[in-house]
């Protein structure tokens, strides 16, 4: 059983001032206490979700050398495919047991951002598997501006203060494959226990066993959402800005019962991140006696490369 609570962005949304006052105590309360909630009422279609997810299994069944030719070296793995194992959790050796795909930012009106941004990767054997991916990532980025802009309420700031760091930011959007396991794992799971580098994350496809969040107690507890929800958990940047008022939760995908070995696991987590200029420098308003400040200065972008550096992305 699942003991994330459950959310509904429609409240937010709503021309009623109660119900809008509701959802940011709801979600503002969520994740000072776990970092974790379960929405719905977001923009994603049923026909979206369904369309994606035909679409990343068809991509990630074409042969290996096939998949391996949309690898691009020298980005950090951004865009494109990461082959299976190659990404590890921070302060460990073993890879990961998954392969992914990265969809990034479709930069508007920014000449220069769309110069440092590397450019999407088009996949010819599947016509449509680039447009889905845009269409999804535009509306996993418009539910993520009315979360960020609820957490802004809640932190006694302008409603709009994260609009124009998150436009145009160095989001993506990453399909994930976890293959089926055929022997016994060498001190690795499908996703070992880790952190978030980015403000908020929004996760497509945690409605099985395998998601576990740790509590307070250092407990493991399954994180469990309906079929017509996401996942959303604060992030590494968004707990330095606020100073830990809002938990990074550290989280993982373990394996499957020896009887479930055979079987795939599908999920797509979209990671909002701001413009690479933006200040994560501790918020005034989240700094006093009794909660002192606890990171040195620093940018988004900054931030960002040294957490690549440790997930063994990019090479020091």
């Amino acid at each position: 059983m699942s003991l994330v609570p459950s959310v509904d962005l429609s409240d937010f949304l709503s021309e009623d001032p109660k119900r809008k006052q509701k959802f940011i105590n709801e979600i503002g309360k969520a994740f000072e206490e776990i970092g974790f909630v379960a929405l719905s009422g977001h923009f994603l279609s049923e026909e979206l979700v369904d369309t994606l997810y035909s679409e990343i299994k068809e991509f990630f069944d074409l042969p290996e050398d096939v998949k391996d030719g949309y690898q691009i070296e020298g980005i950090g793995g951004q865009r494109g495919y990461t082959s299976f194992g190659k990404e590890h959790a921070k302060g460990r050796k073993e890879g990961d047991l998954k392969e992914f795909w990265h969809f990034g930012q479709y930069v508007e009106d920014n000449d220069d951002l769309e110069k440092e941004y590397p450019a999407n990767v088009m996949v010819k054997e599947l016509p449509e598997f680039n447009k889905v991916g845009k269409e999804t990532y535009k509306m996993l980025e418009k539910t993520a501006r009315y979360v960020l802009r609820a957490l802004a309420l809640h932190l006694n700031l302008d409603e709009f203060y994260f609009d124009n760091y998150i436009k145009n930011g160095n989001s993506i959007l990453r399909p994930i494959h976890y293959p089926p396991i055929t022997s016994e794992p060498k001190n690795a799971v499908r996703a070992a226990a880790h952190g978030d580098i980015n403000l908020i994350t929004l996760l497509m496809g945690a409605h099985g066993k395998g998601l576990q969040v740790q509590n307070h107690d250092g407990e493991w507890v399954d994180a469990i959402a309906r079929p017509d929800q996401l996942m959303i958990n604060v992030g590494d940047m968004l707990s330095r800005l606020t100073n830990n008022k809002l938990l990074s939760t550290i989280h993982q995908v373990v394996n499957p019962p020896r009887e479930l070995w055979g079987t795939s696991r599908y999920s797509v987590p979209f990671f909002m991140h701001p413009v690479s200029e933006m200040s994560l420098n501790c918020l005034d308003n989240c700094i006093d006696n009794e909660h002192p400040k606890l990171y040195t200065d620093i940018t988004a972008g900054e931030f960002l490369h040294e957490r690549l550096i440790d997930l063994g992305l990019i090479k020091k």
